[in-house]
This record gives structure tokens, C-alpha cells and sequence, in this order.
């Protein structure tokens, strides 16, 4: 197994004032770190790309969509701007030296209609998956779609759903990104759920149902770590946490006494569930 840190523990202000948060997530014995981009300017990443490689860490890249970015949208006109969004976005990646974009960006966070996804839209997304795929393929990147909970998104909402999301797009180069947060709400029993995505998961998220230190609070562990031995996943495993500094979590009160308590704590209960 190897170990990596989102960046979202400390917002959505990802610019270099974060260089010596990079080192502090190496010297606590990080291998690799999740970079949001929301900046798509590809020439914003190379000071990032120089720093993470001085540093001798693994980089992979995330992203969400707005309501100005949704592949779903009945308007073709947004549709297309999303396509193309999201095409920069896996630019930025390649600069950065990412091989995986992650998230649910099959979809526009926050955006519902009170209606379960139409045909229609359940096909825009994945036409437009798709020809994403296609286009990262082309740099290297691997695309990790992550279902989220009722409440943030219904395109996918389960594991069940992301699954059949993925088998139709039908792209080698699309696979799924699980994680633990979104499992705990919406599924009977993670670890079933774990086994039923299979080798069809490429990276995984740790996220405890608070969103705070991973092993504080009550998602089943031991189950979600036995899951991950019997599907024979040997990938990345990497430590989402939030706090107050990311408004779109709806997070308003700091559950943790730092950022490095909740890394140094979090990586040792995750280092000694996958050896229990």
C-alpha cells in the first residue's frame, strides 16, 4: 500500500503559499498527495510539478463541477463548455505529472432537479465521460469517478449506480475512485460494496463519517480494510479530511486539534488497520 494526503484539508486556495504544507506531509511519512485543480491554467502547475518532484512525491489530481460545468445539463451549450472545462483540467494534470483525475465531475455538485437522473441525462453523461476519457487517455491520465451522498449529487449516488455508470461508458481508461464518507451513508455494508466494485477501483479515499481524523469516529474499518484485502488492492490509500476552510462541505465547526495531529493519527491507524 501506498499513502497520500488530499489537499482539501486546507480549502480550495491552491497556490504555493501550501509548499511548506507539502513538507510537513512528506516529513510525517506521506508518499503522495491529491491536488484539487480548479485553476486550469496549465501554467500555474509547473512550480507545483517542480516542487512535488524536489520533494519526491506522488501527485494524483481532483476536480468538481459547478452548475456552469454540469455534462448533464439539458442546455448542449453547457454541456460543451463542461467537456472543454474539464479537458483543461486533465492539461493542468499532465503539467502537475498526475496520472489519475479524480472526483465526480460525471455531474454538477449541488445541482438537482427533485427528480431521478433521466435517460437522457444518465446518456450526456456518459457520452461525455466518454469522450473524456478518450482525450486523458491521450496524456496518460486515468479518470477515477467518484459517486457522492443523496444530498451533494443524484446522478450516482451509490455504489451500484456508479458501477452500472462506469460498465456504460465502457472505456478502459474510466475506472472508480471509492470513498469511505459517501459509503457510510448510502450503503448497507461497505465492505459488500468494496467487493462489488472489484478491479474496477483504482484508488481509494479514507474518510471518516465526520470528516475528521480517520479511526475517531464510526465508520466500519474493519470491514472497509478487509474489503480492500479481499479484492487484492494494493493501490493508494489517502486520507480525505475537511474542515471549515472548504465552505462546500457544510462544515461549520473544526473537529480536530490541527491539520498534523489529524495526518500523524490518520496515517498511523491506516497503517496499522492494513497490517491487522
Amino acid at each position: 500500500m501506498k499513502y497520500s494526503m488530499n489537499l482539501l484539508l486546507w480549502g480550495t486556495q491552491i497556490d504555493e503559499s501550501l509548499f511548506p504544507t507539502l513538507e510537513l506531509i512528506r516529513e510525517i511519512g506521506f508518499e503522495g498527495v491529491e491536488v484539487p485543480i480548479f485553476n486550469t491554467n496549465p501554467d500555474a502547475w509547473h512550480q507545483w510539478r517542480k516542487k512535488l518532484d524536489e520533494l519526491g512525491l506522488h501527485r494524483e489530481c481532483d476536480t468538481f463541477c459547478g452548475p456552469a460545468e454540469n455534462l448533464i445539463s439539458s442546455d448542449p451549450a453547457i454541456r460543451a463548455y463542461a467537456l472543454e472545462n474539464l479537458k483543461r483540467v486533465v492539461d493542468c494534470g499532465a503539467v502537475l505529472g498526475a496520472t489519475k483525475l479524480m472526483g465526480p465531475y460525471h455531474s454538477a455538485l449541488g445541482v438537482f432537479t427533485g427528480q431521478p437522473a433521466t435517460t437522457d441525462e444518465w446518456k450526456w453523461g456518459v457520452e461525455g465521460i466518454y469522450q473524456l476519457a478518450d482525450y486523458a487517455q491521450q496524456q496518460g491520465i486515468l479518470l477515477g469517478l467518484e459517486y457522492l451522498n443523496r444530498f451533494e449529487l443524484f446522478l450516482t449516488s451509490c455504489g451500484d449506480e456508479l458501477a452500472r455508470f462506469v460498465d456504460d461508458v465502457n472505456h478502459p481508461n474510466c475506472k472508480i475512485m471509492f470513498d469511505t464518507f459517501h459509503a457510510n451513508i448510502e450503503e448497507k455494508n461497505i465492505g459488500d460494496c468494496i467487493r462489488s466494485m472489484g478491479d474496477r477501483i483504482a484508488f481509494i479515499q479514507l474518510s471518516e463519517n465526520d470528516r475528521s481524523t480517520p479511526g475517531k469516529g464510526n465508520v466500519d474499518w474493519k470491514g472497509t480494510f478487509q474489503a480492500i484485502k479481499d479484492i487484492n488492492y494494493d493501490g493508494w490509500l489517502s486520507i480525505e479530511a475537511f474542515s471549515p476552510k472548504l465552505p462546500a462541505a457544510n462544515i461549520w465547526r473544526k473537529m480536530f486539534d490541527s491539520e498534523e495531529q489529524l495526518m500523524r493519527d490518520g496515517l498511523a491507524f491506516i497503517k496499522k488497520s492494513v497490517l491487522a
